[in-house]
């Protein structure tokens, strides 16, 4: 588990990045795989996520969402056995832990200590072209959060270098604004996107100032996350994932 180095000044808060280490799950789901979607036996999976519960202090069941690459955000103020499609949450009550489960893309998890309120993305390319994150800042301030007072920090996701990309994804960015063009590389006649920059500039143009990376590449195996780039690539049907959580004590 990987914490913040600015989140974790709060005592008032729990979070962290998990990797795939810890768990119960075997084969290519081995060992802390968080995916309730995945095809890992579903009682290995409610294991891990007690696991992961246990080393944040939440006592309740944590909240998830049927992820679609949206930028659809729900404020959460109890457990609901409803389920929620979407991609962020967002809430200021206590004890109720709120989670990301991400497998290359970046997970986001944002706190305003002034506010008491707590925030978590999941920003794939798709979602972050729907410019989710700036949907996450305006959920905050209708909160009464105010940019200055919230922290962003940006969870290990697939780095530039492994995040292979062909002309049409390319062009989807540069006809939203050509300053994308920044974002993007070209080795040996092939294209390459920084997913980590663009989901910063998107919290920089939202005025956001306290803004934290980890420089974690879940593409890398030696980094120990879930990876679905490297699952593909090694012509793996399936791939567990990495979840990210925080919560208001």
């Amino acid at each position: 588990m990987i914490k913040s180095k600015n989140l974790k000044k709060f005592n008032n808060i729990s979070h962290g990045f998990f990797d795939n280490i810890g768990g119960v799950s075997t084969g290519i789901y081995k060992s802390l795989n968080c995916g309730i979607g995945s095809f890992d036996r579903k009682k290995n999976v409610t294991k891990n996520l007690k696991i992961v519960s246990k080393k944040i202090g939440v006592k309740k069941k944590i909240i998830l969402l049927h992820q679609l690459h949206s930028k659809k955000i729900f404020f959460v103020n109890k457990i609901s056995k409803k389920k929620l499609f979407g991609d962020g949450l967002i809430t200021n009550t206590k004890q109720l832990a709120i989670g990301i489960l991400t497998a290359d893309c970046a997970p986001i998890l944002f706190f305003d200590p002034k506010k008491n309120i707590i925030g978590a993305v999941h920003a794939g390319w798709k979602g972050a072209h729907k410019k989710i994150v700036k949907k996450m800042i305006n959920c905050f301030k209708k909160k009464g959060s105010k940019s200055n007072d919230i922290f962003a920090v940006i969870g290990p996701c697939i780095s530039q270098n492994n995040y292979e990309v062909k002309n049409d994804f390319k062009a989807k960015f540069l006809k939203q604004s050509s300053e994308n063009m920044k974002h993007f590389k070209i080795i040996k006649n092939k294209i390459y996107f920084d997913l980590k920059g663009y989901v910063f500039k998107q919290l920089k143009n939202a005025e956001i100032n306290n803004i934290e990376i980890i420089k974690k590449d879940t593409f890398n195996s030696k980094n120990n996350f879930f990876s679905a780039r490297r699952s593909l690539k090694n012509k793996i049907d399936d791939y567990g994932r990495n979840i990210s959580i925080i919560m208001i004590k």
